[in-house]
């Protein structure tokens, strides 16, 4: 059991024993800091004023009922009525031991597992991807694996949108290119250029402008020539975002791509539904629900147009077609989304719509995540030094060299081929791990010099603490993995690195209820500053040091090394375990 939900419950039941109403919280936290304990109960504050009584008075009433004797070596009253909870070592080293004995570090899979559908990436497949499409991708990915992780059954969905007027553009684009080299198709492989062709096309040309929408109309038509050239822009677009899933150690594979061409068959039955319960109406020929939820200060209800007067569809209209399928195909009970802030309103649009027309059920919670944007050290959106779109590619390799150049200038024993393989770890794990340690929902501002510093809460900080473990058993002589005496916490710093060590699935469970990596990240960070102090305060393989003493210290390396490197695969990051 986590150690919050252990207190919990028994302060829960020494409230009871104190009369105090079941429906207040003990608030169990762990403490700011230790002279406040490990653990604090602030419940006391909340239920005094409910009942109208001395709040100190009543943490005594709690305190004098409290059944923590096999687990507190002091249990006190503070301020106004806090209760301060300090733990016993001994039980901690027995908790910690026991976590060592299970390969998932004591954490057991979720008892009511649930089907979780995480929608993020969704790159537009008529380009290749650029850093916009980061966020999303890594910050869905982590919340993919820890979900699974806890033992849910976690689908992967990649709505790409491979549909609409850019493919219109590129078909025609494609169309009189061959018709200039008689026939034969160009080589495509660098699909931004070709793309930026056709957009200047469409922009300047009037009649190519409508061939393009002409052709969009025999595409969705399902005209066979049109259908033709539309695969071969996808399957060049896929191959290229598929190269970057694997570059970034995401798990995104092609079984995962729903894209918006998928629910093209539904959209009519979506129109004809909202009709049918009278929640569409034609206004200036266009299909448009009115949302009275999402009225303006004037009492205006929201419009959202699912339909065009010409009869075309929007993205709304596919988005409610992806909700109908993810709860009554899927039968999800979580739909997570991750995309960025600026749709937020069309996301609120999608939802409302989705509960008034019965595409989500009952029981399912659709949650947007959203996310801010990167920005350049400038504070302006993060572009190239024309002001161009930095491509994704192309920033991955960057990261990759300047990790290169940053190990060469360090005293290293790896071999080039090691060494090459510690560069395309530390320099993508950094680029993830700055953006994932920000706040979600915040703007970040990108820096190379910050991420790739081996001080502070980054990456490389992250993974350097973790070759040191394994180098401290490489000069033990023993293998990590294979550590089973028993652990003693006689000095501070080994106490607080093993509570910190038997917190990790209580923030585990935080980060997965929330949808907030950078809590990971922050706890991540923490446990490699307390272990750098306990290994600075408590020497290990000195010659003086006693052998049970030395082995006990090896087993909260050995912990610390399995929580960092366990941490770091659930935000998608790799570890060495030399550097």
């Amino acid at each position: 059991m986590k150690l919050r939900d252990l207190l919990s419950s028994r302060v829960r039941q020494a409230m009871s024993v104190a009369a105090i109403p079941s429906d207040c919280q003990p608030m169990v936290a762990p403490s700011k800091g230790p002279q406040f304990g490990d653990y604090q109960a602030n419940g006391a504050m909340a239920a005094a004023k409910r009942m109208k009584t001395n709040p100190r008075e009543l943490a005594t009433k709690i305190v004098d009922a409290l059944q923590l004797d096999d687990i507190a070596a002091k249990v006190e009253i503070a301020g106004p009525g806090f209760i301060n909870i300090h733990l016993k070592p001994a039980w901690l080293a027995r908790e910690l031991h026991t976590t060592l004995d299970d390969e998932r570090l004591g954490i057991d899979p979720v008892e009511k597992p649930q089907t979780v559908v995480v929608d993020y990436s969704a790159p537009n497949l008529a380009k290749e991807m650029h850093v916009g499409h980061l966020r999303s991708t890594i910050i869905g990915d982590a919340l993919a694996r820890l979900l699974e992780f806890q033992g849910h059954r976690v689908i992967r969905q990649n709505h790409v949108g491979d549909w609409g007027t850019q493919f219109g553009m590129l078909i025609t684009h494609l169309q009189d290119k061959m018709d200039a080299e008689g026939g034969k198709v160009p080589k495509l492989s660098d699909l931004e250029t070709f793309y930026r062709e056709a957009k200047v096309r469409f922009d300047q040309e009037p009649e190519f402008a409508q061939r393009a929408r002409d052709n969009v109309v025999k595409l969705q038509a399902g005209d066979t020539t049109c259908l033709g050239y539309w695969r071969t822009f996808i399957e060049i677009s896929v191959a290229h975002s598929e190269e970057i899933y694997r570059k970034l150690n995401v798990t995104l594979t092609h079984d995962d791509i729903k894209p918006e061409s998928a629910y093209n068959d539904a959209l009519p039955g979506v129109i004809k539904t909202l009709q049918q319960q009278g929640l569409a109406v034609e206004d200036q020929g266009a299909q448009v629900v009115f949302l009275d939820e999402l009225a303006d200060k004037e009492g205006n209800p929201l419009p959202v147009i699912v339909q065009k007067s010409g009869g075309g569809y929007l993205y709304a209209t596919t988005d409610l077609a992806a909700v109908d399928y993810r709860c009554h195909q899927l039968n999800a009970d979580r739909v997570l989304y991750f995309i960025d802030a600026r749709q937020s309103l069309h996301m609120k649009q999608v939802f409302a719509v989705s509960r008034k027309a019965g595409f989500a059920t009952d029981q399912v919670s659709l949650e947007h995540h959203p996310f801010g944007t990167m920005m350049g050290e400038d504070g302006k959106p993060f572009k190239t030094r024309s002001g161009g779109t930095v491509k994704l590619a192309e920033l991955l390799d960057e990261a990759i060299v300047r990790a290169e150049a940053l190990l060469a200038d360090k005293a290293s024993d790896l071999t080039a081929e090691e060494q090459k393989d510690a560069a395309r770890k530390i320099g993508i794990g950094a680029v993830k791990y700055a953006d994932l340690a920000k706040t979600r929902t915040n703007d970040y501002i990108f820096s190379w010099d910050s991420m790739l510093s081996f001080e502070g809460n980054t990456a490389p900080y992250l993974q350097y603490a973790y070759t040191r473990i394994q180098s401290i058993f490489r000069k033990a002589r023993i293998d990590g993995d294979s550590l089973t005496g028993a652990i003693a916490l006689d000095e501070t710093a080994e106490q607080a690195l093993a509570l910190k060590l038997l917190q990790f699935e209580e923030q585990l469970d935080q980060v997965a209820r929330d949808a907030l990596p950078h809590l990971l990240c922050t706890y991540l960070y923490e446990l490699s500053s307390l272990f750098m102090k306990f290994y600075e305060q408590c020497p290990i393989l000195r010659s003086d040091i006693a052998t049970q003493v030395r082995d006990s210290r090896l087993r909260l390396c050995q912990a610390t090394a399995r929580t960092l490197a366990q941490g770091l695969e659930l935000l998608g990051i790799e570890v060495m375990d030399r550097m």
